[in-house]
């Protein structure tokens, strides 16, 4: 089966998030695993942007926008054209020029925006959310945190990822 259905259980609320392997099949074949395997068990999204851009960043267990799963990998899959992710859209983040340097790190869209690719290209999108806007948007909705550039004010960790 190329479609996943996994469940983000966070301290926010719950996202169900759809994931299309036949669009982005190293991307979904690497978060399933790390998710099957405890990886992203609590781990904070450390990263809330609200102007130009509009995610939510996860997935790294330092919490520091700066950790991985010990391995990156490559090419980008499933870009947009348009550079336009709609709201809603689960996608791989990446340091900026590196096309094979996607890790465990991934964002979640809470308002449609336009990414602009680098020399490298344009992100993976590699699912959707299907259940839980509600939960995505108020936490975007409060904003970022007193004192900081991008952390969330309401803190985001991610409980567990049930893969279905």
């Amino acid at each position: 089966d190329l479609t996943w259905t996994t469940t983000l259980a966070t301290t926010a609320g719950d996202l169900t998030l759809e994931l299309d392997g036949a669009l982005a099949p190293q991307a979904v074949a690497s978060f399933v695993t790390l998710a099957q395997d405890g990886f992203f068990d609590d781990t904070k999204c450390h990263r809330l942007t609200v102007s130009g851009i509009f995610v939510l960043q996860c997935g790294d267990p330092t919490g520091t926008g700066t950790g991985g799963p010990g391995y990156t990998f490559g090419p980008i899959e499933n870009a947009p054209s348009d550079e336009v992710y709609p709201a809603g859209t689960v996608a791989m983040a990446r340091p900026g020029g590196q096309a094979e340097g996607m890790g465990s790190q991934f964002f979640l869209v809470y308002e449609d925006s336009t990414i602009p690719a680098d020399e490298a290209g344009g992100y993976t999108v590699m699912g959707r959310i299907t259940e839980g806007m509600d939960v995505l948007q108020a936490v975007a909705d409060a904003g970022i945190a007193e004192g900081t550039e991008q952390t969330p004010a309401t803190e985001v960790t991610i409980e567990g990822v049930e893969v279905q």
